[in-house]
Protein backbone atom coordinates (compact mmCIF):
# COMPACT_ATOMS: atom_id res chain seq x y z
CA UNK A 1 0.00 0.00 0.00
CA UNK A 2 1.05 3.53 -0.98
CA UNK A 3 1.17 6.00 1.97
CA UNK A 4 1.82 9.88 2.04
CA UNK A 5 1.67 12.40 4.63
CA UNK A 6 0.65 15.84 3.16
CA UNK A 7 1.89 18.25 6.64
CA UNK A 8 0.61 21.90 6.94
CA UNK A 9 -0.87 24.13 9.46
CA UNK A 10 -4.35 24.56 6.95
CA UNK A 11 -5.19 27.78 8.96
CA UNK A 12 -7.21 28.06 6.79
CA UNK A 13 -7.15 25.71 4.13
CA UNK A 14 -7.48 27.06 0.94
CA UNK A 15 -7.91 26.06 -3.07
CA UNK A 16 -4.03 25.98 -3.29
CA UNK A 17 -4.00 23.29 -0.33
CA UNK A 18 -6.87 21.40 -1.85
CA UNK A 19 -5.26 21.63 -5.34
CA UNK A 20 -2.15 19.39 -4.05
CA UNK A 21 -4.88 17.29 -1.70
CA UNK A 22 -6.69 16.24 -4.94
CA UNK A 23 -3.64 15.60 -6.88
CA UNK A 24 -1.43 13.36 -3.80
CA UNK A 25 -4.47 11.14 -3.64
CA UNK A 26 -4.82 10.24 -6.69
CA UNK A 27 -0.85 8.86 -6.48
CA UNK A 28 -1.51 6.86 -3.48
CA UNK A 29 -3.86 4.62 -2.06
CA UNK A 30 -4.29 6.53 1.03
CA UNK A 31 -3.17 10.67 2.02
CA UNK A 32 -2.77 11.08 5.38
CA UNK A 33 -3.45 15.13 5.71
CA UNK A 34 -1.46 15.88 9.09
CA UNK A 35 -2.42 19.14 10.65
CA UNK A 36 0.28 20.62 12.27
CA UNK A 37 0.76 21.94 16.02
CA UNK A 38 3.21 24.64 15.02
CA UNK A 39 4.80 26.66 18.24
CA UNK A 40 6.21 29.15 16.31
CA UNK A 41 2.56 30.26 14.76
CA UNK A 42 -0.50 31.53 16.07
CA UNK A 43 -3.06 30.26 14.42
CA UNK A 44 -6.47 31.87 14.03
CA UNK A 45 -8.04 28.47 13.92
CA UNK A 46 -7.89 26.25 17.02
CA UNK A 47 -6.38 22.54 16.01
CA UNK A 48 -9.61 21.11 16.24
CA UNK A 49 -11.45 23.54 14.48
CA UNK A 50 -9.14 23.27 11.35
CA UNK A 51 -9.04 18.97 11.50
CA UNK A 52 -13.04 19.52 11.66
CA UNK A 53 -12.58 22.43 8.65
CA UNK A 54 -10.93 19.93 6.84
CA UNK A 55 -12.63 16.88 7.27
CA UNK A 56 -15.92 18.39 5.90
CA UNK A 57 -14.05 20.00 3.14
CA UNK A 58 -12.29 16.62 2.15
CA UNK A 59 -14.96 14.28 3.00
CA UNK A 60 -15.61 13.09 -0.61
CA UNK A 61 -12.07 11.65 -1.12
CA UNK A 62 -12.35 7.92 -0.50
CA UNK A 63 -8.72 7.44 0.41
CA UNK A 64 -8.19 10.72 2.47
CA UNK A 65 -7.95 11.19 6.35
CA UNK A 66 -7.08 14.22 8.33
CA UNK A 67 -5.11 13.52 11.49
CA UNK A 68 -3.82 15.90 13.91
CA UNK A 69 0.07 15.83 15.45
CA UNK A 70 2.68 17.72 16.97
CA UNK A 71 6.69 17.28 16.44
CA UNK A 72 8.65 16.11 13.87
CA UNK A 73 6.81 14.80 10.30
CA UNK A 74 9.33 12.32 9.76
CA UNK A 75 8.15 10.60 12.98
CA UNK A 76 4.60 11.23 11.98
CA UNK A 77 5.24 9.81 8.50
CA UNK A 78 6.94 7.12 9.98
CA UNK A 79 4.45 6.10 12.48
CA UNK A 80 1.58 6.25 9.88
CA UNK A 81 4.03 3.64 7.81
CA UNK A 82 3.79 6.26 5.01
CA UNK A 83 6.95 6.30 2.18
CA UNK A 84 6.28 10.06 1.18
CA UNK A 85 5.96 13.22 2.28
CA UNK A 86 4.14 15.57 0.18
CA UNK A 87 4.67 19.46 -0.28
CA UNK A 88 3.16 21.78 -2.09
CA UNK A 89 5.41 24.26 -4.09
CA UNK A 90 3.73 27.71 -5.07
CA UNK A 91 6.49 29.98 -6.51
CA UNK A 92 10.59 29.32 -6.92
CA UNK A 93 10.66 31.63 -3.43
CA UNK A 94 9.60 28.15 -1.43
CA UNK A 95 11.82 26.00 -2.87
CA UNK A 96 15.01 26.99 -0.76
CA UNK A 97 13.34 26.40 2.92
CA UNK A 98 12.07 23.33 1.27
CA UNK A 99 14.98 21.94 0.10
CA UNK A 100 16.33 22.34 3.78
CA UNK A 101 13.48 20.44 4.79
CA UNK A 102 13.67 17.79 2.61
CA UNK A 103 17.24 17.04 3.05
CA UNK A 104 16.59 17.11 6.79
CA UNK A 105 13.74 14.50 6.58
CA UNK A 106 16.04 12.69 4.88
CA UNK A 107 18.64 12.70 7.05
CA UNK A 108 16.25 11.75 10.06
CA UNK A 109 14.17 9.22 7.79
CA UNK A 110 16.18 8.05 5.12
CA UNK A 111 13.71 5.76 3.81
CA UNK A 112 11.14 8.40 3.51
CA UNK A 113 11.12 10.38 0.19
CA UNK A 114 9.88 14.03 0.27
CA UNK A 115 7.94 14.78 -3.18
CA UNK A 116 6.76 18.09 -4.26
CA UNK A 117 3.82 19.00 -6.38
CA UNK A 118 3.36 22.52 -7.81
CA UNK A 119 -0.12 23.80 -7.42
CA UNK A 120 -1.69 24.78 -10.35
CA UNK A 121 -1.17 28.71 -11.57
CA UNK A 122 -4.62 29.77 -10.79
CA UNK A 123 -3.73 29.13 -7.03
CA UNK A 124 0.08 30.34 -6.75
CA UNK A 125 -0.44 33.47 -5.48
CA UNK A 126 -2.58 31.89 -2.64
CA UNK A 127 -1.93 31.60 0.73
CA UNK A 128 -3.55 31.21 4.28
CA UNK A 129 -1.57 34.32 5.59
CA UNK A 130 -2.96 36.26 2.14
CA UNK A 131 -6.27 34.42 2.75
CA UNK A 132 -7.07 35.67 6.70
CA UNK A 133 -5.82 39.12 5.98
CA UNK A 134 -8.33 39.67 2.80
CA UNK A 135 -10.87 38.61 5.03
CA UNK A 136 -10.36 40.38 8.04
CA UNK A 137 -10.28 43.43 5.90
CA UNK A 138 -14.09 42.23 4.53
CA UNK A 139 -12.90 41.40 1.56
CA UNK A 140 -14.44 38.67 -1.03
CA UNK A 141 -12.27 35.62 -0.54
CA UNK A 142 -14.50 32.95 -2.23
CA UNK A 143 -11.96 32.48 -4.63
CA UNK A 144 -9.96 31.41 -2.61
CA UNK A 145 -11.41 29.15 -0.05
CA UNK A 146 -14.44 27.06 -0.17
CA UNK A 147 -17.81 28.65 1.05
CA UNK A 148 -18.04 27.07 4.17
CA UNK A 149 -14.36 27.87 4.94
CA UNK A 150 -15.61 31.86 3.59
CA UNK A 151 -18.15 31.20 6.27
CA UNK A 152 -16.02 30.37 9.47
CA UNK A 153 -13.35 33.08 8.78
CA UNK A 154 -16.67 36.13 8.28
CA UNK A 155 -17.86 34.42 11.37
CA UNK A 156 -14.45 33.90 13.27
CA UNK A 157 -13.24 37.82 12.68
CA UNK A 158 -17.41 38.86 13.21
CA UNK A 159 -17.00 37.17 16.75
CA UNK A 160 -13.39 38.57 17.23
CA UNK A 161 -14.78 42.29 16.98
CA UNK A 162 -17.55 41.88 19.71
Amino acid sequence: MRIAVYPGSFDPVHYGHIDIIERASALVDKLVVAVAVNPNKKPLFSLEERVEILEEVLKDYSNVYVESFEGLTVNFALKHGAQVVIRGLRAITDFENEFVFALTNKKLAPTTETVYLMTRSEYSFISSTGVKEVAYYGGNVTDMVPSMVAERLLKKYNDSLK
